[in-house]
């Protein structure tokens, strides 16, 4: 009765995820972990609701990494990955290599392989998860920094070396027969390639012609056709005819023999600055999240847990060494391209795995008779392990490691600047927030002594006329520079959270006199630094939204005083509210019961006031008036 009928499977499948990934991200493990614990419950060495036929879904599911790229792809304009054409080159390609020749030395001497085993067997072990490193780093709000940056580099690298190491499988297979793999391994879809009966020149013409189509016709004709199809106004056609674009694109690519993923990130970039962008991205999201989800319980489902059973050791220690190489390999990466001591880290620990695309290397391979069972087995149960380790050792590096020692060697590419001035106001961070209030307490003759850690910026700064000085205020050293002894006040306005929280916790340790303003980005962040004991806690947003909501209502009809002061009473209720639920967060019941109340009691208050507007007393309040008594009264708490 295990795995008969599509339903049954399809119901297995969505019932695991449904369960795992919620109880998962409650925990704080995140997704994608949920997703390979579900994968291991319920395969063939778990529950075994599902059976070998697992492998099957796995080359279905392996298109939710196709569709990923493609996401990735628009949102990512040319410039942008002309830009970041020396990490994919640099990072990239030193990575893959030097990880190749580790790998093949210590497979040759120490395990005493042939060497074009150990070759192939460190090709396949240079890769890492595209779809687990990216979809975490992607739910950790990573994508940005400076690591994800460059760990995206580095993945986009890796996939398009797996071309030319496919096309060196057959050249590796002593006394087989050189040629074109059975595409049925997963990189051509059971079909012949269009390619494989031409010369090399003819090859060349046709993988380049497949390239240029992607390019030509994303640029000049999906514009158009996507206007003719939303001119007929029915959504479910513009989503038949993105799956169409996508499915399409990978389909030429893989009877030219190229990466699918590839190809679909090429028309993704192609795509990044087409109107019909976000409808693309809406349209291909849930298809994308639904099927990654099913890669990745096939990965947990697919780990040998009979084989790690009979030979634990041995797979412990491929996992083990595996993960240790290509640590080492990556932090000496890190160093050498002068990323700080954080983001080398967090780099670092984000590859420090196998990949999916190993899975097609390992079974070329084979098909090719390079490596037996007896080596494909093992590398398979070790890549599967490791790759259903990512999100815990991304954990181990947020949470233990950089805590402890993420500020001892930060920035070291650049020392910080010498601070030659004590204001009473020290401003950390001049992002989109920070900017505004340095700004605002200059025009008021207050000179704030600015900190960033971004040095373009702090130049950018200084060539405008704003003193600006480099240097992290993370660093304890950094702030008595800084005159935080002496200074009044500390304004927080970074991006990060964490470090939010460790300037806080700095601050209100060594400079218990000097008052902390910190602004966040959302009320959970709010209740995080509240726990440190800071007690001026700003949401970035509320005060523009409500300033939108107040031209909103006069835009209705409202009277300008009615919806001035119904967003004055507005922000002084969620203010309060803030400290009230704050106190509650532990208790998940009374917490949103609360809350759920309050919305209540605010709707009730604001309209009550509306209703009773003394229009005599109103009437002679002027404009003007009203937007500088909104601007004085606004940001009391």
């Amino acid at each position: 009765m295990h795995g008969e009928g599509f339903f049954f499977q399809a119901f297995v499948y969505l019932l695991a995820a449904v369960i795992s990934v919620p109880i998962a991200k409650r925990i704080g493990l995140g997704s994608v972990l949920g997703y390979l614990l579900a994968g291991i419950v319920i395969g063939p060495f778990g529950l075994h609701l599902i059976g070998q036929e697992g492998q099957d879904v796995m080359h279905f599911a392996e298109f939710g990494v196709v569709m990923m790229l493609f996401l990735i792809g628009l949102e990512l304009e040319p410039s942008l990955l002309w830009r970041l054409r020396g990490p994919i080159l640099g990072l990239g390609g030193l990575q893959v290599g030097v990880t190749t020749l580790l790998v093949t030395a210590i497979a040759i001497t120490a395990v005493g392989l042939p060497w074009n085993q150990a070759l192939v067997v460190g090709l396949i072990l240079a890769l890492s998860s595209t779809a687990i490193v990216l979809q975490t780093l992607a739910e950790k709000g990573l994508m940005k920094t400076e690591a994800g940056q460059n760990t995206f580099a580095v993945l986009l690298f890796q996939d398009m070396a797996v071309i030319p190491m496919l096309a060196l499988m057959p050249l590796l297979a002593l006394g087989a027969k050189a040629g074109v793999a059975d595409a049925s391994s997963g990189h051509g879809g059971g079909h012949p390639l269009w390619v494989e009966t031409l010369p090399p020149w003819g090859q060349a013409l046709a993988v380049l012609g497949a390239v240029a189509v992607v390019v030509v016709g994303g640029r000049f004709l999906t514009s158009p056709l996507f206007r003719f199809i939303a001119s007929a106004r029915l959504r479910e056609v513009f989503t038949a005819a993105s799956l169409l674009l996508v499915i399409g694109i990978a389909l030429l690519m893989t009877r030219v023999g190229l990466s699918p993923a590839l190809g679909t990130f090429l028309a993704g970039v192609v795509l990044a600055n087409s109107e019909y962008r976000h409808e693309l991205e809406g349209d291909i999201e849930p298809f994308k999240g639904l099927l990654l989800g099913l890669f990745f319980i096939s990965v947990g489902a697919s780990i040998d847990f009979q084989l790690i059973g009979a030979a634990p050791g041995q797979i412990a220690a491929l996992v083990l060494g595996l993960v240790s190489l290509k640590l080492a390999v990556l932090i000496g990466l890190a160093r050498g391209f002068k990323m700080s001591f954080d983001q080398g880290l967090l780099f670092a620990f984000a590859l420090a795995q196998g990949g999916e695309f190993a899975f097609v290397l390992v079974s070329f391979a084979t098909q090719h008779h390079i490596i037996g069972s007896e080596v494909s087995a093992p590398l398979i149960a070790a890549v599967a392990v490791s790759m259903a380790l990512t999100p815990l050792l991304l954990m181990l590096a947020e949470k233990v490691l950089l805590p402890r020692f993420g500020t001892l060697e930060e920035a070291d590419a650049r020392e910080p600047d010498a601070i030659d001035e004590e204001n009473p106001v020290i401003v950390a961070g001049f992002g989109r927030t920070g900017a505004v209030v340095g700004r605002f307490l200059r025009a008021n003759g207050v000179r704030p002594t600015i900190l960033d850690i971004d040095s373009e910026k702090v130049e950018v700064l200084r060539r405008v006329g704003i003193k600006a000085f480099y240097g992290d205020a993370c660093r304890l050293d950094l702030l008595h520079a800084a005159g935080a002894d002496t200074a009044r006040l500390l304004i927080l306005a970074l991006d990060s959270l964490e470090k939010t929280r460790l300037i806080a916790e700095t601050a209100r340790r060594h400079f218990p006199n000097l008052r902390v303003l910190a602004t966040v980005a959302t009320r959970q962040d709010a209740y995080e630094i509240l726990d440190t004991g800071v007690e001026d806690v700003y949401r970035e947003a509320l005060d523009s939204a409500l300033r939108v909501g107040v031209d909103a209502l006069r835009a209705l009809g409202f009277r300008s005083h009615q919806a001035t002061r119904s967003a004055r009473r507005f922000r002084c209720y969620e203010v309060e509210g803030l400290a009230e639920l704050y106190a509650l967060r532990h208790d998940e019941k009374l917490y949103f019961s609360t809350a759920k109340q309050k919305v209540h009691d605010l709707e009730r208050l604001l309209t009550s006031e509306l209703e009773a507007v003394d229009e005599n007393r109103d009437a002679g309040w002027d404009v003007e008036s009203l937007r500088r008594d909104f601007a004085e009264g606004y940001h009391e708490d």
